[in-house]
């Protein structure tokens, strides 16, 4: 039995060095990250170091020296202002190297996964396979969406696995002998829901006689992206005062770790009604309002937390983001949440009341679902491995990776 599967590659300048990769997203599970499982393939003639004699003789080479070292890094590169800014040796990014390891000669024998082994199989003696483990504390890839008239790298989380050779982990490397291919660190969404969202809040007034009551309740606690929202809002008037307007809006909140105010939040979907007002003393209404936070309602907006690419195609808004301990924030994250917020309008002398309820919008964890009667075991056969190849026009990881064939 045969068994596709979809393999990235890229390949170094001097065509020297091979990357394999199985997948680019990789899920943080919050108490822990999936592995990053490849396969670096290093060339036949380009394994043993040249050594350059004139005179006749004799000369030993040590075991350790007889080999190139291949090392494998994984890079955590935070941007956090504008590239068009940085003038007189300023420099808004910050590289984190998460993984630094040796992956060739490899210093101990590691155990493969099956993907690994297939490869390995398939390509031959001179593939080495490598696993690299990321902290869980480490951000989720997020960018910040950049304005209509602003070209330069956007701000946000990147990630990208560099492999070179050297002599060390800290050597400066070069370019015809350097990998690097884009990843992301993504989440999904628990399989466990949360309790149903619902708050109610209360205002009474000076000189005034008993209070509005406005009580908002959600469907549930989690949503997916592009799924409608239903905001149940019920209202009590026992002041003397007349609600004339009602608006519901859908607000992203960002905190940008590193600085100390660089909270702040935007209205992604937001709508305003009349219906059913002006709500007189002594009156109540009950409302549904559906709102659909998307990202094509929000094209071109400064400042909107959007999921990390790999390429440059369309995307969504930045999923909400899970914490195991909200103390424990990595300093160069970027944390997004959402919230609904449904405001009543009383007029210019008896003010507003606002109710707030937050909510998690996240994809839904994906699923293989086996067709009818295919049994999930694992394949002895050979296996056609669907391979996308990227062009080594630079080592520039922020720069996009075209897809040259696809078996």
């Amino acid at each position: 039995m045969v068994v596709n599967f979809r393999v990235f590659k890229k390949c170094s300048p001097n065509g020297k060095l091979t990357l394999y990769l199985g997948k680019r997203d990789f899920v943080d599970h919050v108490s822990g990250v999936e592995p990053i499982d490849g396969v670096i393939v290093v060339d036949e003639d380009y394994k043993y170091r040249k050594v350059f004699g004139q005179a006749d003789g004799v000369i030993v080479v040590d075991e350790d020296y007889k080999y190139r070292k291949v090392f494998g890094q994984v890079v955590c590169s935070f941007r956090y202002g504008r590239e068009e800014d940085e003038v007189m040796g300023l420099n808004f990014q910050k590289d984190l190297y998460l993984v630094s390891e040796q992956v060739f000669p490899a210093p101990e024998k590691q155990t493969t996964t099956k993907l690994q082994d297939r490869l390995l199989r398939k390509l031959g003696a001179n593939a080495y396979p490598f696993t690299f483990t990321l902290p869980a504390s480490s951000p989720a890839s997020v960018m910040l969406q950049p304005g209509s008239d602003e070209d330069g790298k956007p701000c946000g989380v990147h990630y990208y696995i560099k492999m070179f050779v050297g002599e060390s982990d800290a050597d400066r490397s070069h370019k015809r002998s350097t990998i690097t291919m884009a990843i992301r660190k993504v989440q999904y969404a628990p399989t466990k829901p949360g309790k149903q969202p619902c708050t109610v809040v209360r205002k009474d007034f000076m000189l005034s006689p008993g209070e509005l009551e406005l009580e908002v309740t959600l469907d549930k606690q989690l949503y997916h992206h592009g799924e409608k929202i239903g905001i149940n809002i019920c209202i009590r008037n026992n002041s003397n005062k007349v609600v004339k307007k009602i608006k519901a809006m859908i607000q992203q909140g960002v905190d940008v770790v590193l600085f100390q105010n660089g909270q702040y939040r935007t209205a992604v979907a937001s709508t305003e009604t009349q219906e059913g007002c002006p709500i007189q003393p002594g009156s109540s209404m009950q409302k549904i309002i559906y709102l659909t936070p998307l990202l094509s309602s929000n094209k071109d907006r400064r400042g909107i937390a959007i999921d990390g690419q790999l390429k440059k195609q369309d995307t969504n808004l930045a999923s909400s983001t899970l914490l195991a301990n909200p103390d424990s924030r990595d300093a160069f994250g970027i944390i997004v949440s959402y919230a609904v917020k449904v405001k009543l309008f009383l007029g210019a002398l008896g003010g507003e009341l606002s109710a707030e309820l937050p909510f998690i919008l996240m994809h839904p964890k994906i699923c293989h679902v086996e067709q009818p009667g295919e049994e999930r075991k694992l394949i002895h056969a050979d296996s056609q491995a669907d391979v996308e190849m990227f062009r080594q026009d630079t080592v520039d990881p922020d720069n996009e990776l075209e897809p040259l064939w696809k078996n």
